[in-house]
């Protein structure tokens, strides 16, 4: 028993068994165009200083805590003391980037990444 061949392709996007997968020069295309530019432009004035700023953050906190004993072990209530204010405040940092980035990703990246890939899929 022979097999047989693919369906030929309708429309150039699709075929019987499901959407023509892009071309590596498609992607090359969409990689070197001004769109994909400015979604990276946009991820990455975000990303980067959000990312050295918490760094920063955290290397202060940890430099306080070997060099600035007497600092960080001032009271602040009762026998809640600067470590510990400090040290909380950087999970809350951490939530609070998160929750930014959520946004950002939301309002700005997914937008843009949403209309390439639908270009890319052909709306298949």
């Amino acid at each position: 028993m022979a097999t047989e061949a693919p369906p030929p392709a309708r429309n150039g996007t699709e075929t019987d068994r499901g959407p023509v997968p892009p071309t590596t020069e498609q992607f090359v295309e969409v990689q070197e165009s001004e769109e994909f530019g400015e979604l990276r432009r946009t991820y990455r004035s975000f990303a980067f200083p959000l990312t050295l700023a918490f760094i920063a953050w955290y290397l202060l906190y940890v430099l306080l805590s070997n060099y600035a004993g007497g600092f960080m072990g001032t009271k602040v209530f009762g026998n809640i003391n600067m470590a510990l204010v400090l040290g909380l405040g950087q999970f809350a940092t951490t939530f609070l980037i998160a929750w930014l980035y959520s946004r950002h990703a939301a309002n700005r990246l997914d937008p843009k990444a949403e209309a390439i890939k639908s270009r890319m899929e052909g709306d298949a």
